[in-house]
């Protein structure tokens, strides 16, 4: 390497080593979000059985990592006929836009996966029946803010135990 190729890969590294930094401090200083509370109804449809459509409701939180990754549990409660359904996640969220950086823009699209368990009993002439096994969600929607601290939206998501869920959901932003 000769002495001018040298200086100026030197420059360069530092330019990079100086623009990455400034990146870093920049996501630093943004402010993430509030805790989240969703509460969310719908249709749960389960595609290997017919596609017979049953009422869904759950509740979910977010703690945000940074402005747009948020983590938290999820609990979900199918009903139907003769049986009942009963699932509990780990989710990953991502915004794909920043809400603080939107200039005016209420409306965030998100993508979002998870993973945990998913609890079916059914109820049979001859007894009960209960089987637990992993599950898994991964879909999308988008969200509104409404005022300061309520969203409200809509999501798709696709899973195993083989189902498509449809839903609306009312978010709380909790206070800091």
């Amino acid at each position: 390497m000769t002495a001018g190729s040298f200086r100026t890969f030197l420059v360069a590294g530092v330019g990079a080593v100086t623009v990455l930094s400034l990146v870093v401090r920049a996501a630093e200083a943004q402010e993430r979000p509030a805790p989240t509370i969703e509460f969310a109804v719908g249709s749960f449809i389960f595609v290997d059985d017919g596609f017979p459509s049953e009422r869904f409701g759950g509740a979910a939180g977010h703690v945000y990592l940074s402005p747009r990754i948020s983590v938290g549990p999820e609990i979900a409660f199918v009903q139907g006929q003769n049986h009942r359904h009963f699932m509990a996640t780990g989710n990953l969220t991502c915004d794909l836009v920043d809400p603080s950086n939107a200039r005016g823009r209420r409306v965030t699209p998100f993508v979002v996966m998870g993973g945990g368990l998913f609890q079916t009993h059914e109820n049979f002439p001859v007894g009960d029946f209960t089987s637990t096994e992993g599950a898994f969600t991964a879909g999308g929607g988008v969200r509104t803010l409404l005022g300061d601290r309520v969203t409200l939206g809509i999501e798709a998501r696709v899973g195993w135990e083989a189902h498509i869920r449809v839903n609306g959901m009312v978010g709380v932003r909790l206070a800091r």
